[in-house]
């Protein structure tokens, strides 16, 4: 693997900077309800209509066509100018729409892929179920063959965006007497708005429905929409789950190393301990500083390690487990520096400054949601170390 970048690069990622600070929104992405629909739409359409949107992904279905590296160079871009969440579009832009490129049918990319890039139609991911979260394999909303339809009966939840999604990344049981619970599932683009989807927001406590909980009572989805075959669905699911676990969160990724900077400036203002000296001079907080900032280095080395065997096998495997395990719990660590940087006004969640308060409590999300970090490192264990699985 080569980290240098080629002059043909560094070119490229001059155009991706301009085209950023020129056309990156002023106005800050609203954090609940629909606007936030609205405003990610606007974004996206931007992106398409300049021709920055899908950069890797195929010029045939509205993307650039270009490699893993621009696309790496334009994530990097993208977070240095501090651009907006991806939010609404998150699941159809890092998962869903790559699933569909490397398991679906022409006729599913040519539908689907352009609509995604041009910020008219967002995804949600339907996988997690009441009885089923970390233990995806024994979800149990079931399917069953209706003619050229599958019928749909059960629920998901824990759906962030579905109230706002079009189409969703669906896990169905369509073979309840497959020999193992990893058999006889189904991978399935469902459509939203069909009849029998009751989509229930969850309300939080911070008085948003960040989450969702959905109901499919008799839903009819076309077997058109059924990604790669019928019954084989858990191996589509870790397509799924390899773009989710590995690349999806890059612009995350350096979005932390330019917090952990800003950690690092916050501290030279804000008093130390012994409330004389600024914290930079305290020897424990400038030691958790500097570990924050070699980590950020570790990580950004696992991701460019991660885009190179990406370019050779596409779609990531179990080692990308390896960098969301450690990303997760890294954005904690730093959150957890800026609360304790922050003090009492850490308790105001209005008043804390760069919304200090919101990332940190948001942070907690990050060792559940996408697979607990006990379940993370059982793949670890037993997909790359060879380690018995766990009972």
């Amino acid at each position: 693997m080569n980290l240098d970048f080629t002059a043909e690069q560094d070119v490229f990622r001059a155009e991706v900077r301009d085209w950023l600070h020129d056309n990156v929104p002023k106005e800050k992405r609203p954090i609940i309800g629909d606007e936030t629909l609205v405003y990610d739409k606007a974004w996206q359409k931007k992106q398409y209509d300049a021709g920055w949107a899908g950069i890797s992904w195929p010029v045939e279905y509205g993307g650039r066509g270009l490699s893993l590296i621009q696309q790496l160079i334009w994530f990097e871009e993208y977070a240095k100018a501090q651009a907006p969440y991806l939010g609404n579009f998150f699941v159809a832009l890092s998962h869903a729409g790559p699933t569909v490129i490397a398991r679906g049918t022409e006729r599913q990319k040519a539908y689907h892929l352009p609509r995604i890039l041009k910020g008219e139609s967002p995804w949600c991911q339907g996988f997690s179920e009441p009885n089923s979260g970390s233990d995806l394999a024994s979800l149990s909303t079931r399917a069953y063959v209706d003619g050229e339809h599958l019928v749909v009966n059960g629920s998901k939840i824990w759906t962030s965006f579905a109230q706002h999604a079009d189409y969703q990344e669906l896990l169905v049981r369509t073979d309840p007497d497959a020999g193992s619970k990893h058999s006889g599932i189904t991978w399935v683009i469902g459509d939203m708005h069909l009849p029998g989807v009751d989509v229930r927001p969850i309300s939080c406590m911070d008085g948003a429905s960040h989450f969702c909980q959905v109901f499919y009572d008799n839903v009819r989805i076309p077997l058109e929409n059924v990604v790669g075959d019928l019954n084989a669905g858990w191996s589509v699911a870790m397509t799924t789950l390899g773009f989710e676990r590995g690349t999806a969160a890059l612009a995350e990724q350096i979005a932390m190393a330019r917090e952990i900077e800003r950690l690092i400036e916050l501290s030279k203002t804000r008093l130390g301990p012994d409330g004389v000296r600024p914290a930079i001079k305290d020897d424990l907080i400038a030691a958790r500083l500097a570990t924050l900032r070699a980590e950020c280095a570790a990580l950004k080395a696992m991701s460019y390690a991660s885009i190179s065997r990406a370019q050779r096998d596409f779609v990531p495997g179990a080692e990308g487990t390896l960098i969301a395990t450690y990303n997760s719990e890294m954005l904690q660590r730093v959150y957890r520096m800026g609360a304790d940087l922050m003090g009492d006004e850490m308790l105001d969640l209005d008043a804390s400054e760069d919304r200090w308060t919101y990332e940190y409590y948001r942070s907690t999300l990050q060792t559940i949601a996408g697979g607990t970090s006990e379940i993370r490192r059982n793949i670890i264990g037993e997909r790359l170390l060879g380690l018995p699985r766990d009972r």
